[in-house]
């Protein structure tokens, strides 16, 4: 189901808007509900021109007349039995206004009207793609009501008769059926045409209304292609019906279809014109002044010929404006072309040959268009003018005319003129000064605790030179093999060791300061005992077989005491020299021969 609240807003124009709303003001001023027949509803449901607004009120619409007048309708005439009223809006919108009724025939081609329900006025009209409403009321807007199922015989491109017996009751609906049939190109229904064959054959048409007969011959006047029509309504042999002087011999062929391209570069631009009184000019074009004149009288709406009369004198007016000096700059032109009544711009720029009047059509189809395409969008992006601000949508109005008019040929001349509309920059962020100076002291409680660490790893240090350095030599006489021993374990074993540790300082830059600092104090503490412990057992007699022993205890304590202090003994080489280990490791060496030499003698 297509959702018609979003068709009314973008296809109908904003002149058919307008309008639109102005009859549903009257009607709610009168408690009258409201909708949208007919044509207006089959064309947005198609996808189709939306040619003509048909409305109908719950209630006596004559009544609606003053007050659509005063919102700016122009009445061009009325249908007293079926209390229709005609009028035509500003911006080329025809409108019509009817009660919801309903119609009985007791003879053909003259109904019975009473007042009735929407459903009930829905199933007196001619064709079911015709019988389908839109709500145009406050609790209902958009709601559709198709209760013959026209849907169906839209996507069918079929017309079907509401009534069994239309044809019949109303012989109007053969010519209508022809004019529907020639404009969108849809075929009857199967059992409608039979019925239509019947009713030619039959000769129906004589029965018809004369309200009706003028109704559909200036309908002709108000399509869209009027000479396919026409052509078409020949070749069923009802334009004899309709005026038996005017025939597709009497049109001016190539005059029309040049003011059909008008029409078309006009609507291109969003101008859009009602072209039914500018069409009346070339489909007559060769008939004879008198048929002309009675061809004038025999239309339903005098209104329209009204129209027709006025189209020149409002178009000469129209000229002197569009060529004075009030409208040399491009943009004062632009803008008369979107202020005026389009149906005079229509016929100037059909008939005009002056060459001012040319050129400036010329520049309105063609050159004046292309300033939106130079307005310099990303030069307002980075001067802050964005969408958001209120003054956007003018301000591109102004920048369009200035462009139109050559006022902005230059980047420097786009930034003056947009210098005045570009907001301040907004100010520098606020820098928090309390978070820099937490920050600062943190480094400081940092060296601190650094500080202490190295303060623990002297200690450390201390504890692991006195574990190099080699015990003293057990003093008994009788043991020969003591020396022998310490040549077996040479005191010059752990050098080389704590040599191999050097490399080991990337390692220090891995290892925070603070897990090194905790690893280091607690070993060094209670490791630092243990080295003593191994003097004890020297005067055993055993000799070549516990010497070793305290030797491969000390190895993984020393092992254990290097890996941990390995990282802050690599800071304190940096700070403070270390020639303490190797003067620690000198004395050691010649201290067991002295004694060896002693027992010896």
């Amino acid at each position: 189901m297509a959702d018609y609240i979003y068709l009314l807003q973008t296809r109908l124009t904003a002149a058919q808007l307008a309008s639109l709303e102005h009859v549903r003001n009257a009607a709610r001023a009168r408690s009258m509900t409201i909708f949208l027949v007919g044509g207006a509803v089959r064309d947005l449901t198609t996808g189709a021109p939306v040619r003509d607004l048909d409305l109908a009120v719950q209630g006596n619409a004559t009544k609606l007349r003053k007050d659509l007048e005063k919102a700016g309708g122009t009445f061009v005439g009325e249908n007293e039995a079926a209390q229709a009223l005609y009028f035509t809006f500003p911006g080329g919108v025809r409108l019509e206004v009817g009660a919801t009724l309903s119609a009985t025939y007791p003879k053909p081609g003259k109904p019975v009207y009473k007042p009735a329900t929407i459903l009930e006025d829905l199933r007196r009209r001619d064709f079911t793609a015709n019988a389908m409403a839109i709500s145009l009321n406050d609790g209902s807007y958009g709601l559709l009501m198709d209760p013959l199922n026209g849907i169906a015989d839209l996507e069918n491109r079929e017309l079907r008769l509401v009534s069994n017996y239309g044809f019949i009751e109303d012989p109007s609906l053969l010519i209508r059926a022809t004019r529907f049939a020639a404009r969108m190109g849809w075929q009857m229904e199967e059992k409608t045409l039979q019925r239509y064959e019947t009713a030619k054959a039959e000769n129906y048409i004589a029965a018809l209304n004369p309200f009706a007969s003028s109704y559909e011959l200036e309908e002709i006047f108000h399509e869209e292609d009027p000479l396919r029509v026409l052509q078409a309504l020949e070749a069923e042999g009802w334009s004899k019906v309709l005026f038996p002087a005017w025939t597709s011999k009497h049109v001016n062929e190539s005059e029309l279809e040049r003011l059909r391209d008008t029409v078309g570069q006009l609507e291109a631009m969003g101008l859009h014109p009602d072209p039914s009184a500018a069409f009346f000019v070339p489909l007559t074009a060769k008939l004879a002044p008198k048929d002309v004149a009675a061809l004038k009288s025999a239309f339903a709406r005098p209104g329209f010929v009204d129209q027709v009369a006025a189209l020149e004198p409002d178009t000469k007016a129209f000229a002197a404006l569009f060529t004075g000096k009030t409208m040399a700059e491009p943009s004062a032109a632009w803008k008369l072309l979107y202020s005026h009544a389009p149906e005079p711009i229509l016929w100037l720029a059909h008939t005009g040959k002056a060459a001012a009047v040319q050129s400036k059509f010329k520049a309105f189809f063609t050159e004046w268009p292309t300033a939106s395409s130079k307005i310099p969008y990303q030069l307002m992006q980075e001067m802050r003018i964005v969408p958001e601000l209120p003054i956007y949508k003018e301000l591109l109005d102004k920048l369009f005319f200035a462009i139109m008019d050559g006022q902005l040929d230059t980047p420097e001349a786009a930034r003056a003129f947009l210098e005045p509309y570009s907001p301040p920059a907004p100010p520098p962020p606020v820098n928090l000064r309390r978070r820099a100076v937490k920050r600062e002291t943190k480094p400081a409680k940092r060296a601190k605790k650094v500080a202490k660490v190295e303060e623990v790893d002297e200690f450390a240090i201390a504890a692991e030179a006195n574990a190099q350095e080699p015990p003293p030599p057990p003093k008994l006489g009788k043991v020969a093999a003591a020396p022998k021993a310490a040549k077996a374990v040479p005191v010059k074993a752990p050098v080389p060791a704590v040599k191999k540790e050097a490399p080991k300082k990337p390692e220090v830059k891995k290892a925070p300061a603070k897990a090194v600092a905790k690893k280091v104090v607690k070993p060094a503490v209670k490791k630092a005992p243990a080295k003593a412990a191994p003097k004890k057992p020297a005067p055993k007699p055993a000799a070549k077989k516990p010497v070793p022993k305290p030797v491969a205890k000390k190895a993984p304590v020393k092992a254990a005491v290097k890996k941990a202090p390995a990282k802050p003994v690599a800071k304190k080489a940096s700070a403070k020299p270390a020639p303490k280990k190797p003067v620690a490791k000198k004395p050691a060496k010649p201290a067991p021969k002295k004694v060896a030499k002693k027992s010896r003698r």
